[in-house]
């Protein structure tokens, strides 16, 4: 369970870029953070995950503290960035076995691990070349195998889509519904609406730092009583 409390941040004086957000991800689903480029989707991430400080507020990761337990808040997701180009002088294996110790996954297990995840987005071939060779989509799909290699609760993804080919992306959204059907919580941000409306057991749109909705499709056709898809619903509640 993710659970955001009050958080702000300004990045100018007197200017929130997130204005007093609450928010509470629930076990057992799939939340989709929606938003237009610059309303604060990456930066609410950010902060959630520990890279960005908060300047308001507190977020709780299965009931600790990001800002005052921030070694034990981490141990609990996996987190994917919006931008995969990192590590870029290490092979493929050396970083999934750099993300192996970080998060303690047993030497036993790690080997087994590496190899099913990196055979499921069919990069097993690669790990002994160096990531700046790799392309942006292979870039990602070893991102994603790091992050999820310690097996961890909570999945924080970050534009996890964005230059995964159909198969891997079909793949993703598989293993998205499976961690959610075990009672675990998957948030993840996209722009692809399509995506968010077949996926998502909720939704949360996020508009100039401010939380504008959160709920399910069908509740938010109630609220604003159109039978209309989630493009044009979410055009017209970021434009008002």
């Amino acid at each position: 369970m993710i659970e955001i409390k009050n958080v702000s941040k300004s990045y100018v004086k007197g200017k929130k870029s997130i204005d007093n957000l609450n928010l509470e991800i629930k076990n057992g689903e799939i939340f989709g953070f929606l938003g237009p480029n610059g309303a604060g989707k990456t930066t609410t991430i950010r902060m959630i995950t520990g890279i960005l400080n908060i300047d308001e507020g507190d977020i709780l990761i299965d009931g600790k503290s990001i800002k005052e337990e921030p070694l034990e808040a981490k141990k609990n997701f996996g987190f994917v960035p919006d931008s995969p180009d990192m590590f870029l002088k290490l092979k493929g294996i050396e970083y999934l076995t750099f993300m192996a110790d970080v998060y303690d996954v047993p030497q036993n297990k790690r080997k087994e691990k590496i190899e099913g995840l990196t055979k499921k987005f069919e990069i097993y071939d690669e790990l002994n070349n160096e990531i700046q060779s790799y392309s942006h989509g292979m870039r990602q799909k070893i991102v994603i195998c790091g992050a999820l290699l310690s097996e961890p609760k909570n999945w924080i993804l970050d534009e996890p889509m964005t230059g995964l080919d159909p198969k891997s992306s079909y793949d993703l959204k598989e293993m998205m519904r499976e961690h959610a059907k075990s009672g675990k919580t998957v948030f993840f941000s996209t722009h692809i609406l399509e995506v968010a409306e077949k996926l998502c057991d909720r939704v949360g749109i996020i508009n100039k730092g401010k939380l504008v909705f959160v709920g399910t499709f069908d509740e938010m056709k109630q609220k604003f009583k159109e039978e209309a898809s989630l493009e044009k619903l979410f055009l017209e509640i970021t434009e008002e």
